[in-house]
């Protein structure tokens, strides 16, 4: 049975990077996995105030709007970095919280997937075809997680 997760306070919403979850990555301790990513975003680049903008905004969906501004430039690199920059985040998540990994890896060899209807890159879109690399990602992180005798080729 697949698991979809998209808002926080529905089943599985702690996948969500809006999750109230904070990090700590590169000595700074992030308000959440959106502060982190939407922050790389700008690392680098021409824009690069925004990289301490985002880090402060006041909350995950605040983090989003400043990251996902189409007036500002991105780093040149993103689109080859940005699901790594995903990976780091949501896996310092799952490694930091107990009750978030034990239900990450309750989830079993189930398929996760964002269940956004706008975003066909990290979830699945409107279409429900989208490429889900977030879903991808947390399925990644929990196959690392989980024992080794319950990994995939010891099924």
């Amino acid at each position: 049975m697949t698991i979809f997760f998209y808002k926080v306070w529905e089943p599985y919403g702690c996948f969500s990077n809006f999750s109230p979850h904070s990090i700590e990555l590169e000595g700074r301790i992030w308000p959440t996995t959106e502060h982190f990513y939407q922050a790389h975003k700008y690392l680098g680049s021409p824009d690069s105030f925004l990289y301490e903008q985002i880090f402060q905004a006041p909350t995950p969906e605040a983090a989003a709007a400043l990251g996902r501004n189409p007036n500002y430039r991105i780093r040149p690199d993103w689109n080859v970095v940005k699901v790594e920059v995903m990976y780091r985040a949501v896996r310092t998540k799952f490694m930091t919280y107990t009750a978030l990994r034990e239900l990450l890896i309750q989830t079993g060899h189930e398929q996760i997937v964002e269940n956004s209807p706008t975003d066909d890159y990290w979830g699945c879109g409107c279409s429900g075809t989208g490429q889900n690399h977030l879903g991808k990602v947390l399925m990644r992180v929990r196959e690392e997680l989980r024992p080794p005798d319950v990994r995939k080729g010891d099924r």
